[in-house]
């Protein structure tokens, strides 16, 4: 059998098993379809376009409701990248919804108070609440809706009740004791009358429900028309009572973190009023017929496009999804992107930030390709010299010097979801999964979203008792080593690894997708689209294909341990494959069967009548997302 009657055997094999296996169907129609990480985000965003709403106006409304209903993952004082296809100026656009450090915030600061790490639980490591302006952004730029529509089934799931998912109780009963001793605040939203909420009750959030309220009034009564209301709000929220509670109380209390010590915050209303939502052109990447979109350095969302600018020369359709070669040579381009996120990705200016654009250019990248031994796996850490510049890097050793000295208790950067356990188990114990929220839609004309909100999540610190949400925490991600694109500086966003995507085909807008996950967001987002874009998967085959992650570089979240080479892959891979991938010499862990990725995806596309066709997949890992549409 020669090589191409090979591939049509293995691309069968594999279309066979993806039409057995896939636990939904790939939602199609020509109205409008909606996917994200909770079913009611999706109806939600789904019920706008039914009322005449489009894209941008759905994708924010669903996005305040994910706020609500799933507030482990993210919240109200957190942050959102967006990307936007706008088919009325045939453009995309990149929504930079990160926040800024305080300009209280430096790495002489920090290390006054005896820390060499920016903590991962407290007031400490809280930037300026991005996702309410970025939201309100994008709708009064290129929606439709008014504030009050948008924000009106947010506010009624607050005030009237949503089903706790079991998800939710646990991230509760994980920090129910720091609750109790300590942040009290948080005891009176997530522990009402001392008890720990039932999974699938109702549950109500009243506080935040009045606070949205309250904006919603304030700004009716200063704004005028659409958009004179929205801007309004923006300001109530950055200059008005919102920013003066988070002041006060980021200035007046001192809240346990993770030094095991009481802190107060370095917010201030100043950082709040001063900073803008910035809109950019998001950074690009070829891959055969695919344009794919990110947001820029100031996110891993490059990492995406260094991986599959490697890839366009590693023969990937002569391996089919599944098969070790196929996960090989994935793992070995993103162990190489995320070598250079940790040495290039952030603040840069001159000369640095010229290297930055060099990451993505054919020729270097070709250069990083050839690093790669297509029968070994590599168990080093190899950041490039872009345009010849010498890499730096953090102090590596510093984790275990925190460790030594932490209380890890209550958990440590990313939401924790289940009872903890003691600290000489954190590196041995996978027990952090899927933080953070996507959410995706494309409407009847054409518009798409695709937006990735975090932050801000029930343990990242206390709740403001006057607003009823918690701060993020996003200033982990900064490193106290002076002169890194990635160090603290004041003033400065830190590199998030939030990173939606957005892909053309052919120069025509055709799909957004995106996941949560921390590090692992431009390693599930990668295997999808390849095995979508190479080997023909439609969407949701492609997610519920098995799926895997590499941890091969310090984490980027709290505190920060640098694990190199582990290869953790789903159960529901081939006995056979998993023994290839060790005898390559990749440190195998065998996760449960659906324990890795948490996608979601819309598609657009002609048909040969040139009518527009809508299609969408969501994950089924988790028992939460959901994809609708007609």
């Amino acid at each position: 059998m020669d090589s191409s009657e090979n591939m049509q055997k293995q691309l069968f094999v594999v279309s066979t098993l993806g039409r057995m296996f896939t636990t939904r169907p790939e939602i199609a129609g020509t109205f409008g379809v909606a996917s994200s990480t909770h079913w009611l985000a999706s109806q939600t965003a789904m019920g706008v376009l039914e009322r005449g709403g489009n894209a941008f106006d759905a994708a924010v409304a669903a996005g305040f409701v994910l706020q609500v209903v799933e507030p482990h993952l993210n919240g109200p004082g957190g942050e959102v990248p967006i990307l936007l296809w706008s088919e009325r100026e045939r453009r995309m656009h990149a929504v930079r919804g990160q926040g800024c450090a305080p300009a209280e915030a430096s790495a002489a600061a920090f290390r006054a108070l005896g820390f060499e790490q920016v903590p991962g639980i407290g007031l400490l490591a809280a930037t300026v609440p991005g996702a309410f302006p970025a939201w309100l952004t994008m709708l009064r730029e290129h929606g439709t809706w008014s504030l009050a529509d948008v924000l009106a089934p947010a506010i009624g799931y607050a005030r009237d009740g949503f089903p706790l998912v079991p998800r939710v109780a646990e991230a509760i009963l994980a920090v129910r004791g720091l609750f109790l001793e300590h942040w009290h605040s948080s005891a009176e939203v997530w522990l009402p009358g001392g008890k720990l909420p039932q999974p699938g009750l109702l549950f109500r959030l009243p506080a935040l429900a009045a606070t949205y309220s309250r904006i919603v009034e304030t700004a009716e009564r200063e704004g005028s028309g659409r958009t004179g209301v929205i801007d309004a709000a923006i300001r109530t929220w950055q200059q008005g009572f919102v920013a003066r509670e988070i002041d006060s109380y980021c200035r007046g209390t001192a809240v346990r973190d993770s030094s095991g010590e009481a802190h107060a915050g370095l917010l201030r209303y100043e950082d709040m009023a001063a900073w803008r939502v910035a809109t950019e052109a998001p950074l690009t990447a070829q891959f055969g017929r695919y344009t794919v979109a990110k947001c820029g350095f100031w996110s891993q969302g490059p990492a995406f496009l260094q991986q599959i600018g490697m890839l366009r020369h590693a023969g990937l359709e002569q391996h089919a999804p599944g098969t070790a070669g196929f996960v090989h040579r994935i793992t070995e381009a993103a162990k190489l992107a995320l070598a250079d996120r940790l040495a290039w990705y952030g603040a840069a200016s001159g000369a640095r930030a010229d290297a930055q654009q060099a990451l993505l250019s054919d020729a270097y990248l070709r250069e990083r390709w050839a690093m790669v031994d297509p029968g070994r796996a590599s168990d080093v850490l190899r950041p490039g010299e872009p345009l010849g510049l010498a890499p730096r890097l953090p102090d590596l050793d510093v984790s275990a010097r925190t460790l030594r000295t932490a209380d890890t208790r209550f958990g440590v950067g990313e939401p924790t979801f289940a009872a903890l356990p003691p600290v000489a188990e954190w590196a041995e114990r996978e027990i952090f999964v899927g933080d953070t929220c996507h959410i995706d839609v494309i409407d009847r004309h054409g518009n798409m979203v695709a937006a990735t909100p975090s932050g801000g999540w029930l343990s990242s610190s206390p709740a403001i008792p006057a607003l009823g949400f918690a701060l993020n925490t996003r200033l982990q991600m900064s490193w106290l080593d002076e002169g890194l694109p990635s160090s603290l500086e004041p003033r400065v966003a830190p590199c998030t690894t939030l990173s939606p995507s957005m892909a053309l085909r052919d120069g025509e807008p055709c799909m957004a997708f995106g996941t949560p996950g921390g590090d692992q967001q431009d390693q599930w987002s990668v295997g999808f689209f390849l095995r979508h874009a190479v080997h023909g998967l439609n969407l949701q085959q492609a997610i519920d294909a098995p799926a895997w992650h590499v941890k091969h570089a310090p984490g980027s979240f709290w505190p920060r341990q640098t694990t190199l080479n582990t290869l953790t892959l789903e159960s529901r891979f081939d006995p056979e494959t998993l023994e290839q991938l060790r005898a390559m010499g990749h440190q195998v862990q065998v996760g449960d069967a659906w324990s890795e990725s948490r996608m979601s995806a819309c598609s657009r596309e002609h048909d040969v009548q040139g009518r527009l066709v809508l299609r969408a997949g969501a994950n089924p890992r988790g028992m939460q997302g959901y994809a609708v549409g007609r």
